[in-house]
């Protein structure tokens, strides 16, 4: 089991900047993707971006593409969002999430890891 933890959300004035961390414990030995899902009130878990550990593809949804960039530290085990250039649609509660594999799925239930959340607001 691979057990995630977001933290660095908070509230910020459009424009703004803002990092997301997420640790990682527990087995986490193996290839796996983990990515950054949101989730707006009333909405559906939208797919924000991936990454793949072992080669460090990335991949990101077309509303973030030039404004959000996922990294990840493969010894702190940590993986990283940079949210630049952020507008009130990007107000949401960030989640981590992981899969095992060597590919990345967009869709959430193709995630078997997730953390408990870090909220984003925007004004």
């Amino acid at each position: 089991h691979v057990q995630l933890v977001e933290s660095g959300g908070g509230s910020v004035q459009a424009g703004g900047s803002l990092r997301l961390s997420c640790a990682a414990s527990g087995h986490t030995y193996s290839t796996y993707c983990w990515g950054w899902f949101r989730q707006a009130p009333g909405k559906e878990r939208e797919w924000v971006a991936s990454i793949v550990t072992g080669s460090g593809s990335t991949y990101n949804s077309d509303s973030v593409k030039g404004r959000f960039t996922i990294s990840q530290d493969n010894a702190k085990k940590t993986l990283y969002l940079q949210m630049n250039s952020l507008n009130p649609e990007d107000t949401a509660m960030y989640y981590c999430a992981a899969h095992y594999g060597s590919f990345c799925y967009t869709k959430p239930d193709a995630y078997a890891y997730w953390g408990q959340g870090t909220q984003v607001t925007v004004s």
